[in-house]
């Protein structure tokens, strides 16, 4: 790479967000330019009291972090975490004659730099470097076009910061006194939960139709094999009915059609009678259309068009699609990945027309490049569309790409290099045919696709076996059809269907409704949708995403009382003040005053719902099909409340229920069930205490003992096993666990198994192995356990010990696990990053990625010394303690240490599950057995708040250590102080 005037004479200091982003930028620029990374932010609001400066925390305005009396200003803080990350900046920046500023190009990355600078405060030229790649030629252009801060783009995401703290920060207090603690409001986050309330309420007051077909299975009667299908959709002249006819409130034809006249609605009675008659009928060719089309490339990606299609084709999340993409970003293989624009950069049109003629042919190239506009409200259009980096457009293949990471840049190459290709044309045949005479005439439709010419097509099956013939399998061909041809029936059915109601939201769809309404950026999106589920607004059942009963209580309070914050245009709206802020055309101090102060500010109208809100009104739901029984939330989660036996009664119900499958019969057995006496299964046979069966907000589980005794043995049913079929040996064995299985021939030492938080398992010493799915731990042997433990040891072996690492000693290690190959030292892991050879990597590069996988820029430390000796004199100096006696004990803190404290029990901890957020308490209750329930396995905790396994046991880790630190926080403050 040649030098350029901006490279020539002193250092450079070059500071952007990420290690890999550094590490990738430095192969571009010579010795004299010093590259480093900043974490992310380095200063923010603060996240807690604790960190309040001492100055303002008398403040009226403290617990906000805004100064809301002068202009709204923010009150900024490092935080404990960014310190050491500051102090290596600020040292490398004493050794720079010039700081380049290289954040990413959006509000974010603006934003980022300006803060930057406001802590570094440089002493030296400062510049700002703007690229939307990571490439040779981009850092060079980048390096020859610097400007100055914006400081319009500052000012908007600090808006952006200042309105989301003053949204959580004052709704949020209001729904912990109303409705549960630990909730959250959130400006876009609550618009989002609101969408799908809307939706899951049009589910509860859909009524179903029924209507009926036939469908055919037809071939020439000259006997040509090729069959084809065709659908009826005629019969005595009139249409039949289709869903599309059909009220969705009321489950009857849309007023204004005929039955009969306008529309036919079969029977299924009547339909089966046709399929039998019409079966044996000559069928005959009425008429045949012909029509050509042609079908158009799809825009390059935007941010949230990438997610909608990783989430369909590739089943990622909006959060993993970000993950992998940043990666991809940063390692050099895309273009930046939040953008909300479908421009490409002439070098990229060229560079995707040239990849075209190499390897399709002229032929398959557009007439003309193709442009694109957005279809988004309030695109920004600032940047470049998703693209592959530079301008040679090397496949996943050529880059060595493989895994999640290759098949994400798939996507995005196929994508971007069918925009410069040719219309695909296609041929579209119809054909009417009639079959039946007098009140049996009956008309069916066929349809038929064929490829004139593949056009774009070809792009997308880039990568195939057989290209060819991935092509061919698109085709849906009819047969040579003419007028007046006569057809055989090979086969007849009646059809009955059922109307569907509207379909719940995936994280794909929520995205692409946000954006077409303007809501949210491309930045957010991701984050709007992880939100929602980790506040426990929402669970994922398989791609779909369930409103929970929480979420409706919420809605009910914001749109009661809160409605603008919650409606899509008013928070649209704010969206294009943002976007006049940033282009310099309106200040926020006058937007924030209207919004936040005066007697319809939101302050005020907060102030007057504290008192005037009916908690107990806004958390019940009622609905039309639920009869006289309601459903209230509570602390604890959903329960049913109603009269049975003229009694009001109540019951929990299960956290994972949908509130569209709740019905006044689910209700009415809930409440008889959840008021029952336990059920007696037998007498234990070794303590002769009763085996009672219960049911609890989790679900049916197995206690051995009565409630009166202090901590009675609870086990959750195994999945499958339903109450009614649990037997008096079944339920001895399971209160039994763990079982003893034998002696380890190896050790001599017992192997056991038993059900854990995380499922049935076999044990041996220290080795846990998960039993599959399909194995009952009650029955399985010793052999079958010894093959357990020794795959997961297996599993357990490094593929490569890269050395010891420097503080500690301990081994860093290669690992290849299901996710991919990744370094492990302790209990740390961190994943090798996009195209990283395991072959190539070193000690200083794994310490490297555990370094930014434990949320700092640390480098590689230096080994411990060992403590100097001490100079002669020092002990007496010091008072040292006479050969022989004890030395004094180091006086602790405010308090004599506890003499034989012991660990917090399950019952301790439980007390503070209130201080964790809605799905980490759930989470945690339900695999150590909290609110008076029986511990579930992972897979059972998994399915029921609709999170992987992997996010299960983050959460329960993430839980439990809270819980702890909150128990041993009330434990010290409970004590007293030493004298």
């Amino acid at each position: 790479m040649g030098r350029t005037r901006a490279e020539t004479g002193g250092r450079r200091l070059v500071i952007v967000e990420s290690p890999t982003k550094a590490k990738t930028i430095r192969r571009f620029l010579p010795p004299s330019y010093r590259v480093e990374a900043s974490m992310g932010h380095v200063r923010d609001l603060p996240a807690s009291a604790a960190e309040i400066p001492a100055e303002y925390k008398n403040q009226p305005w403290a617990r906000l972090g805004i100064e809301v009396e002068r202009d709204f200003r923010p009150l900024y803080i490092v935080p404990s975490k960014k310190k050491r990350v500051v102090s290596e900046l600020r040292a490398a920046l004493k050794d720079a004659d010039e700081l380049l500023i290289a954040t990413d190009e959006d509000r974010e990355g603006e934003s980022i730099g300006w803060h930057l600078l406001e802590v570094l405060k440089p002493k030296v030229p400062v510049r700002r470097m703007v690229f939307h790649e990571i490439t040779e030629e981009a850092i060079r252009n980048a390096l020859q076009n610097t400007r100055d801060i914006d400081r319009h783009l500052v000012d908007a995401q600090e808006t952006r910061r200042v309105l989301d703290r003053l949204v959580g920060y004052t709704l949020s207090p209001l729904l912990w006194k109303k409705i549960a603690p630990k909730l959250s409001a959130g400006r876009v986050q609550s618009v989002a939960v609101r969408l799908m309330v809307l939706r899951e309420r049009e589910r509860i007051l859909f009524v179903p139709a029924s209507y009926w077909d036939l469908k055919a299975s037809l071939a020439k009667a000259d006997g040509a094999a090729q069959a084809f299908e065709a659908v009826m959709t005629h019969h005595g002249g009139v249409r039949l009915a289709s869903g599309r006819d059909f009220d969705d409130a009321t489950g009857e034809l849309k007023a204004g059609l005929t039955p009969g006249k306008d529309v036919l609605l079969l029977s299924e009675a009547r339909a089966r009678e046709l399929a039998s008659r019409l079966r044996t009928a000559p069928w005959t060719v009425k008429e045949v259309e012909t029509r050509d089309g042609k079908r158009t490339p799809a825009a390059p990606f935007t941010t949230s068009t990438l997610q909608q299609e990783a989430s369909r084709k590739l089943g990622l999340s909006a959060k993993e699609t970000m993950r992998v993409a940043q990666g991809l970003y940063e390692n050099g293989y895309i273009t930046y990945m939040r953008t909300d624009s479908t421009n490409l950069s002439r070098e990229a049109i060229e560079g995707a027309r040239r990849a075209v003629r190499t390897r399709y042919g002229a032929e398959y190239l557009s007439p003309a490049p193709r442009t694109y506009a957005s279809k988004a409200k309030n695109a920004q259009e600032a940047h470049e569309a998703i693209r592959p980096a530079g301008s040679e457009m090397k496949t996943q293949a050529e880059h060595g790409l493989s895994g999640v990471e290759g098949r994400l840049y798939d996507l995005i190459w196929k994508r971007t290099v069918a925009t410069q290709m040719a219309d695909a044309r296609l041929r579209f045949v119809t054909a009417r045919i009639t079959v039946g005479e007098g009140e049996d005439a009956s008309e069916f439709r066929a349809s038929g696709r064929t490829t004139l010419f593949p056009g774009f097509f070809r792009a997308y099956v880039e990568g195939s076996d057989d290209p060819e013939a991935a092509l061919d399998d698109q085709e849906q061909p009819l047969p040579e059809l003419a007028r007046g041809d006569a057809l055989r029936c090979r086969a007849l059915e009646a059809l009955g269907h059922e109307t569907k109601p509207p379909a719940r939201f995936t994280e794909a769809s929520l995205v692409k409704l946000l954006e077409s309404e303007g809501i949210g950026r491309p930045s957010t999106y991701a984050s709007i949708i992880d939100t929602v589920i980790s506040r426990g607004y929402a669970r994922k059942n398989g791609a779909q995403l369930v409103p929970t009963f929480t979420a409706f209580a919420t809605n009910n309070l914001l749109e009661a009382r809160f409605a603008q914050l919650v409606d899509t245009g008013f928070t649209a709206q704010m969206e294009g003040v943002l976007d006049d802020i940033a282009a310099g055309e309106q200040e926020a101090g006058p937007y924030l005053e209207r919004f936040y102060r005066g007697q319809e500010g939101l302050a005020a109208r907060t102030q007057r719902s504290l008192g005037d809100v009916d908690a107990k009104a806004i958390s019940t739901l009622s609905f039309p099909k639920w009869g006289e029984f309601v459903v209230r939330v509570g602390r604890f989660g959903p329960y049913a409340e109603g009269v049975i036996g003229g009694e009001v009664k109540t019951a929990s119900l299960p956290a994972e229920l949908a509130p569209d499958e709740v019905t006044r019969e689910l209700l009415e057995k809930a409440l008889v069930a959840g008021n029952a006496d336990d059920n007696v299964i037998g007498t234990f046979p070794e303590t002769h205490q009763p085996m009672l069966l219960k049911s609890g907000p989790y679900g049916p589980y197995l206690q051995l003992g009565d409630d009166d005794q202090e901590k009675p043995k609870r086990v959750s049913l195994p999945r499958g096993l339903e109450p009614s079929a649990v037997t008096y040996e079944q339920a001895v064995g399971l209160l039994s666990l763990p079982r003893t299985l034998g002696a380890h021939p190896e050790t001599g030492e017992a192997v056991t198994a038993a059900i854990g938080r995380f499922g049935p398992y076999v044990k041996h010493q220290s080795t846990f192995a998960s039993l599959p799915k399909d194995e009952d731990v009650l029955r399985v042997g010793l052999q079958r356990a010894l093959e357990l433990l020794a795959k997961k040891a297996a599993r357990n072996r490094p593929l490569r010990v890269l050395g010891a690492h420097p503080e500690t000693g301990d081994p860093v290690e290669l690992h290849d696990g299901r996710y991919g190959l990744y370094v492990k030292h302790g209990k740390t892991n961190a994943s090798l990053a996009s195209g990283q050879s395991p072959d190539e990597l070193t000690l200083e590069g794994a310490l490297a990625l555990l370094a930014e996988r434990e949320g700092g820029a640390r480098k590689a430390a230096k080994p411990k010394r060992a403590p100097a000796k001490a100079a002669k004199g020092a002990g007496k100096a010091a008072g040292k303690a006479p050969k022989g006696s004890k030395a004094p004990a180091k006086a602790s803190k405010g308090r004599p240490k506890t003499k034989g404290a012991t660990k917090a029990s399950t019952k301790q901890l439980e007390a503070f599950l209130d201080t964790l957020s809605p799905t980490d308490a759930e989470v945690v209750a339900r695999l150590e057995g909290m609110r008076g329930s029986a511990p579930q396995d992972l897979e059972a905790v998994a399915d029921a708040v609709g999170l992987s396994e992997e996010a299960v046991r983050a959460a329960h880790k993430r839980g439990m250590f809270k819980l702890r630190m909150a128990f041993g926080r009330a434990r010290k403050e409970a004590e007293p102080v030493a004298a």
